[in-house]
């Protein structure tokens, strides 16, 4: 956790509903908090938003700036641009530690469903896209809901983090920790993340079923 204290978290996409719910969290915890849009002028005004609700020290950039700016990078993208946004920042991004935590999915009568990723998953694609970064996969199955709300103060969830990188995926655990009553826990190599991804339609179905904000909790460890 200190080591994790120390560092600026990026968050690409933290004007949307899981960056920005999740940069309040960070927020809170007392880390360093840049978020990062397509506009400047919304990533700056989120940032001021978030102050006002989390206090804390969140700054907003257009996503190359927060890209540069930061230690760690939550991809927090609409899927249509993720290899789009991802690849115009193969440079400020290179060695560092890079968070995917984007869910292909589509949407029709039946309900939510995964879509076919080309490269098997958004982690993946992100793995081909930044060859010089440590990318991981983690926090696909947090309520942005639950997050935004700082009435409820244990968020209960665990957050599975995937990765080859031993190092990096401790560190991104540690970053869960650090919302209080997350769990960061190990669950496999990136390689594995397409069935992370996938699961989020089954959230989104129960929640929706059973009017909820379900997430995942790991029994036995």
């Amino acid at each position: 956790m200190a080591e994790v204290r120390e560092m600026t978290i990026g968050v690409l996409g933290g004007t949307g509903a899981q960056g920005r719910g999740l940069a309040i969290r960070w927020a809170k915890a007392g880390l360093k908090v840049v978020i990062g849009s397509r506009n400047a002028e919304r990533a700056e005004q989120a940032a001021e938003e978030i102050v006002e609700i989390a206090a804390g020290d969140v700054t907003g950039q257009d996503n190359a700036g927060c890209a540069a700016a930061s230690d760690i990078v939550l991809a927090a993208l609409p899927w249509e641009g993720h290899a789009e946004t991802l690849k115009s920042l193969e440079s400020q991004l290179a060695g560092k530690i890079v968070i995917d935590c984007v869910n292909p999915l589509g949407f029709d009568k039946k309900g939510p469903f995964a879509l076919p990723v080309e490269e098997g998953s958004a982690a993946q694609q992100a793995e081909q896209l930044l060859p010089e970064s440590r990318v991981t996969a983690a926090f696909h199955h947090v309520s942005a809901v639950t997050l935004a709300d700082l009435t409820v103060d244990d968020v209960d969830l665990d957050v599975l983090v995937l990765g080859d990188d031993r190092e990096a995926t401790d560190v991104v655990r540690a970053l869960a920790d650090a919302i209080p009553g997350v769990r960061g826990i190990y669950g496999g190599r990136l390689r594995n993340a397409h069935q992370v991804e996938a699961f989020t339609a089954n959230l989104i179905a129960i929640n929706r079923r059973y009017k909820a904000h379900a997430g995942l909790r790991i029994t036995d460890v």
